[in-house]
């Protein structure tokens, strides 16, 4: 069943896979991890559809200063960042810890979608595990070539009360492992990652592993 608002990736689409002066490009490989904030090329309602047009990260939370991360995805409507240090992305409330300086996608809202061209090297059955931050726990879908694959896959929330830093909620990592199984084929497809429920959520990377 096609996802009601996806794009039909199986007709014309026009996303191509990221690229820019420091990344090589091409499609995400799976087995391994696809990063989230190297979604397609293409825009608004082609790679993906944000609730608005402003990137609330690039430029906004992270300084335009010529620099590689504060500017990463700048003009675009996914709002991005990166891990940080300093007690920032690294404190003793994440579950696992990051690497530091790894663009993220955050500040997400219900019914925001990112599409992600990946080559799958074997057919086969696959583990998918999500690192994330979550405050208040949520829900996220996967489809594949516009085809439902995985929905309603509950997040669990990162809340810590012990952590008296309010905004630092937003950053208390963990890893949703074995968040879903999915079949996948061999070769090039296009797979989508919707945020259905709450919202507010960081998203680092989706790690496939073959069974």
């Amino acid at each position: 069943m096609l996802i009601q608002g996806a794009i039909d990736v199986r007709a014309n689409y026009e996303g191509k896979p990221y690229r820019d002066a420091k990344h090589v490009g091409g499609p995400q490989l799976i087995p391994g991890k696809v990063m989230c904030a190297y979604y397609d090329l293409g825009g608004e309602g082609i790679a993906y559809h944000d609730a608005t047009a402003i990137n609330q990260g690039s430029g906004r939370l992270n300084p335009a200063d010529g620099t590689y991360l504060n500017e990463f995805r700048l003009h675009e409507g996914v709002d991005t960042s990166y891990t940080k240090p300093g007690g920032i992305d690294d404190s003793a409330y994440n579950l696992v810890q990051p690497e530091i300086g790894m663009p993220y996608v955050g500040w997400t809202e219900p019914g925001e979608w990112m599409n992600y061209t990946v080559e799958v090297a074997r057919a086969g059955i696959y583990l998918v595990h999500l690192l994330y931050a979550s405050n208040r726990g949520g829900a996220v879908s996967l489809s594949v070539d516009g085809e439902a694959a995985a929905e309603l896959l509950e997040i669990a929330s990162t809340y810590d009360a012990e952590d008296e830093v309010e905004w630092r909620q937003w950053h208390h990592w963990n890893k949703a492992e074995r968040l879903t199984v999915l079949h996948l084929e061999k070769g090039v497809q296009v797979l989508t990652l919707r945020t259905v429920l709450e919202g507010q959520m960081n998203y680092a990377y989706l790690e496939f592993e073959l069974l």
